[in-house]
């Protein structure tokens, strides 16, 4: 419980909003996916993807295919994992069962993909390393059907829902929606990864968390213990910050007036 009550008063006002932690549990993995609606938690162990909830465990793997990395749950019933050294995209159930995949390598179009997550109705977001453009593509016709201007600089993170998608490079961020426009240009030099629910918008830089919007960025100020954040993720009602150790929920609520 130690450990606990480092955390326990730890409370920020932020954008007519506060951040209080909630839990802190163990957690030794390679890397801490996320949470999804339904409660189950993703983690990458020893390479492998796995799931754990009230359904149960379970595994997918494929060493074939090299690391993991990324993993897309916005929809649980359609998990998303993007292997980047063969340029393949795998799709899995809601137990981590293999539906389908794409090895972009075999199209007729071929597409080297820097990046890529859900975008719903059979579509991915994908980011073309060649043209630098974000595209559709549907994975059904294995066509892209919307592109976006050229963006400059290598992708550090993509975060998308079914409406948008944030791409952080090493200077900047955009927000492009599903028809290909800029809704949103920031200059944003330094920024490691990024976290997205709806339109709240968390960045990571030099082991500090920011707010980001169009208006501003302001700094998260509260103490978190002596080992570096590795992983985040935002839900609507948590963030979740993975610290190689332990595995931390915090709340963003209204205060009280």
């Amino acid at each position: 419980m130690k450990w606990l009550l480092i955390f326990l008063f730890c409370s920020i006002s932020l954008h007519a909003q506060q951040l209080t932690l909630e839990q802190s549990e163990p957690m030794e993995v390679d890397h801490f996916i996320g949470v999804d609606s339904y409660q189950h938690t993703y983690f990458i162990k020893d390479g492998v993807l796995q799931k754990k909830g009230s359904l149960g465990e379970f595994v997918f793997q494929d060493y074939q295919l090299g690391p993991i990395a990324h993993v897309d749950i916005i929809n649980p019933l359609n998990v998303v994992v993007f292997y980047a050294e063969v340029n393949t995209v795998v799709f899995l159930d809601n137990r981590l069962n293999e539906t389908e995949r794409i090895n972009f390598n075999t199209l007729t179009n071929f597409i080297n993909v820097g990046a890529a997550t859900n975008a719903g109705n059979n579509r991915l977001w994908v980011f073309n390393s060649d043209t630098q453009q974000l595209e559709l593509f549907d994975y059904r016709t294995l066509r892209e059907t919307v592109f976006s201007q050229p963006y400059e600089g290598i992708p550090k993170a993509m975060v998308s829902d079914f409406n948008d998608s944030y791409l952080l490079t090493e200077d900047r961020i955009w927000r492009v929606n599903i028809y290909g426009s800029l809704l949103l240009e920031l200059e944003m030099e330094g920024y490691e990864k990024l976290v997205r629910n709806g339109d709240s918008l968390i960045g990571l830089k030099e082991n500090n968390l920011y707010w980001i919007t169009p208006e501003a960025v302001s700094p998260m100020e509260f103490q978190l213990a002596e080992n570096p954040i590795k992983d985040l993720q935002l839900t609507q009602e948590f963030l979740y910050i993975y610290d190689g150790k332990l595995l931390h929920r915090l709340t963003l609520t209204q205060p009280k007036k």
